[in-house]
């Protein structure tokens, strides 16, 4: 039994094969209608969620499953003190896989450690968000043809940001792989993603302030929120969550086979304007999610080859 806790849980070569099985799920939606017949899906988010709780739900649905959980710590036995662990050894007994999202940090690894089904990390707090990540290299790969000789721009919120920090530990994995970090200071990426990830493996990097000066050297801009959640002061939040904002004035600065990718939800930091530029993938990057985590779904079952 395997877990999918982290995306370096992956080797590069078995991520490029579970990016194949996700191209194939997309060009040949109905040989995989029926592959998980009988199977179910747990998914258990103690944190809200509509992407990710909705991608995995129509992932299961698409293969021929079926769905069961909850959408929030408040609509299960965690809020009668239930711990992790027990939870886990309870879905255990309903379903084949779950899905979980967590505020706390590690808090699926706790639960793989006493599952007796596969577990998948569907974000736990500020840390990874792995899931995510391979939808983001599906999107490039699809939409760029490859995930080596890339400069990549990640805005926003780098600090709290759980899908920057799991891109990047992907990333560095390929060749001629550049990054440029445009935060203001308060959110800066932590320190032991810029020591122990980017200088440990010799990637290029650099640190700014300034979007605009950056824009002419991307091949990805990767937008990300200010997430109030992850604020302890309600007046840091609303002074540092329109620090940046891309409109058309900004893309027009910008290659014309740039790349613009969001996680997503957006507050403000997009503007609608963009929406209509064939540049901007975040809308793509939601329909790649699915089949993605439809791949990773055959793929942990062990029913990656049944097809």
């Amino acid at each position: 039994m395997r877990h999918l806790l982290n995306p370096l849980d992956f080797s590069v070569e078995e991520t490029e094969r579970l990016l194949d099985l996700a191209s194939d799920i997309e060009k040949n939606p109905g040989k995989y209608s029926e592959v998980c017949k009988g199977k179910k899906i747990a998914t258990l988010f103690y944190e809200p969620s509509t992407r990710t709780r909705l991608s995995f739900e129509a992932a299961m649905l698409n293969l021929g499953g079926s769905v069961l959980g909850f959408s929030s710590a408040a609509s299960s036995s965690a809020s009668k003190g239930e711990s992790v662990s027990d939870t886990i050894r309870m879905v255990s007994c309903y379903a084949n896989i779950c899905a979980m999202r967590h505020p706390k940090e590690g808090a699926p690894t706790v639960a793989s450690l006493k599952s007796r089904i596969p577990v998948v990390n569907a974000g736990d707090g500020g840390h990874q968000h792995p899931t995510q990540t391979l939808t983001d290299m599906m999107t490039i790969r699809s939409l760029k043809g490859r995930l080596n000789n890339l400069t990549i721009g990640l805005c926003g919120d780098l600090k709290f940001g759980r899908t920057v920090h799991s891109l990047i530990e992907s990333l560095v994995r390929y060749e001629n792989v550049k990054f440029i970090l445009i935060s203001p200071p308060e959110l800066r990426v932590p320190s032991y993603i810029r020591e122990d990830v980017l200088e440990a493996n010799n990637i290029p990097y650099k640190e700014v302030t300034c979007m605009e000066d950056s824009l002419p050297e991307l091949d990805i801009l990767y937008m990300t929120r200010v997430q109030q959640e992850r604020f302890f002061n309600e007046a840091e939040y609303l002074r540092l969550r329109d620090t940046y904002i891309l409109d058309k004035a900004k893309m027009d600065l910008a290659n014309k086979d740039m790349l613009v990718l969001h996680p997503l939800p957006r507050v403000n930091e997009i503007s609608v304007e963009v929406d209509d530029d064939p540049r901007a993938a975040y809308f793509r990057q939601v329909q790649y999610g699915v089949y993605v985590r439809m791949a990773i779904i055959l793929t942990l079952l062990g029913l990656d080859k049944a097809v």
